[in-house]
């Protein structure tokens, strides 16, 4: 902050020259991170380090109120900045200041500080902002659900902008400290520790903290009614899973028979990849109608639906991203096979660990299953395009792509090449092309032809095994 002085003429003048200068420096952020699949998604000019969301939710008519407190440094100096969001805006200030505000296009909140901020300034922005998220439609969908009893954000690419503003895109990680307000005998979960849970008047209080890097998208909260289990990993990390109340059996039976093997499935999977990367994790089922599950950080949002039957499953592939999407992030939504062919193959090695098929037999099937002329070979995994992002050639064909680098590099690099690439992006981001040259290195073997064939070209592989 520049010190009040009291200066002679002619330093006056000096200040008045510098300071259109300093001006003159400064513009608005781009309304986008510049992402060629989402073009308005995440923002420019700023690089948010923490957020702090102060919420209260009422469940009977959907009402959500909060307060945003969003702390950030400038990368350019800004004269105004966007933030992602769809709720209605009452008040911003920046720094303490009143700014003014305005909405623009599906999810743009233009924030206009009071005075430039300057490059490289840490800065703190409070957005005070409340709405009914259900009623809410952004691109002709809601990320928020409903539910008999309360509600639950969760969606991927974009989940962020029903219940607080944000730099909606998984470059800008941060960490969070999530404080909810809900009637007494509701609940409100989140990621990471619980640090607190308080009553008074009549409404609880929940303090959720997560305190590694975290994607907006892999950022969660749902409110109602839940049964609550807690356990540990072998090493110690704290399992945290809530079930709705309302599920009915043989739902509910097979939500817990899957979901309370967290702990057993991470340290199965700590195996493969390293370390959990995490100081918490867990998982929860709500009452919705929704048929996807989604790799919330530490705190995994399951689908009812996908436990028709027992389904461990899919608790190993959500589990395989907190490695694969949570703690290495991609750094474009064209490189979403990172994430999902990983956690896809996870599911074939837990199968393995289960004797009910190994990767190697799991791949064949897929590879088998669908003759040269199905479609399922036109999607590229290394490039399948926002309308493609998660069709299934990307989680199945990409999962059969990773069997095929097993086999043309060999088992000794293959299971060095899983752990060492989880270590080397620790809660930062990456790309397939980085990826690409850490297996070139451990493996010594040109892979430009490999990635070339299968996961840029929309035709089927002519040989699996890989050189067969």
């Amino acid at each position: 902050m520049r010190k009040r002085v009291i200066a002679s003429a002619a330093a006056t003048l000096g200040l008045l020259l510098v300071v259109p200068a300093a001006a003159a420096d400064a513009g608005p952020g781009a309304p986008g991170i510049g992402d060629p699949y989402y073009p308005t998604y995440g923002n420019g000019g700023y690089d948010v380090t923490h957020y702090d969301l102060d919420l209260g939710y009422q469940p009977a008519t959907d009402t959500l109120t909060g307060t945003a407190t969003i702390s950030a440094t400038a990368t350019q100096g800004l004269t105004s900045f966007d933030l992602d969001f769809a709720l209605t805006v009452s008040k911003v200030t920046v720094d303490g200041r009143p700014a003014g505000f305005a909405s623009s296009g599906e999810q743009e909140l233009v924030v206009t500080p009071a005075r430039p901020i300057p490059s490289g300034r840490h800065y703190t922005v409070a957005v005070t902002y409340s709405g009914v998220p259900s009623t809410v439609q952004r691109y002709g969908f809601t990320s928020w659900q409903r539910t008999p009893d309360g509600g639950v954000a969760a969606n991927e690419p974009e989940s962020a902008w029903w219940w607080f503003p944000s730099n909606d895109h998984p470059l800008d990680k941060a960490t969070y400290d999530v404080n909810v307000r809900v009637p007494s005998g509701e609940q409100a979960i989140s990621n990471g520790l619980l640090l607190s849970r308080r009553t008074k008047g009549g409404w609880t209080s929940y303090h959720w903290r997560q305190d590694a890097p975290q994607a907006t998208y892999l950022a969660t909260l749902a409110v109602g009614h839940f049964d609550i289990t807690r356990g540990r990993t072998r090493t110690g990390v704290p399992v945290i899973n809530a079930y709705s109340t309302d599920l009915k059996d043989p739902i509910a039976a097979n939500a817990r028979a899957s979901v309370e093997r967290t702990g057993e499935i991470i340290d199965f999977l700590s195996g493969y990849f390293g370390p959990y990367p995490f100081d918490a994790a867990g998982g929860y089922v709500p009452n919705v109608p929704t048929h996807f599950s989604l790799e919330a950080q530490t705190r995994v949002f399951y689908s009812p639906a996908t436990f028709a039957n027992v389904n461990t499953s899919v608790v190993a592939h959500e589990l395989a991203h907190q490695w694969w999407g949570d703690s290495v992030s991609l750094e474009r939504w064209s490189d979403i096979w990172l994430n999902e062919g990983f956690a896809s193959y996870a599911q074939w090695l837990w199968s393995e660990h289960e004797d009910q098929g190994t990767p190697q037999q799991l791949a064949q099937q897929v590879y088998d299953a669908h003759p040269a002329d199905d479609p399922f070979w036109t999607v590229e995994p290394g490039d399948p395009g926002p309308q493609n992002q998660f069709d299934d050639a990307v989680y199945d064909r990409g999962a059969v792509a990773i069997q095929a680098l097993r086999d043309t590099i060999g088992d000794r690099a293959f299971l060095k090449l899983l752990k060492a690439w989880p270590a080397a992006h620790r809660h930062g981001n990456g790309t397939v092309a980085e990826f690409r040259r850490l297996a070139e290195q451990l493996s010594g073997k040109d892979l430009g032809g490999f990635f070339t064939t299968w996961l840029y070209t929309a035709a089927k592989p002519a040989t699996f095994p890989a050189g067969s």
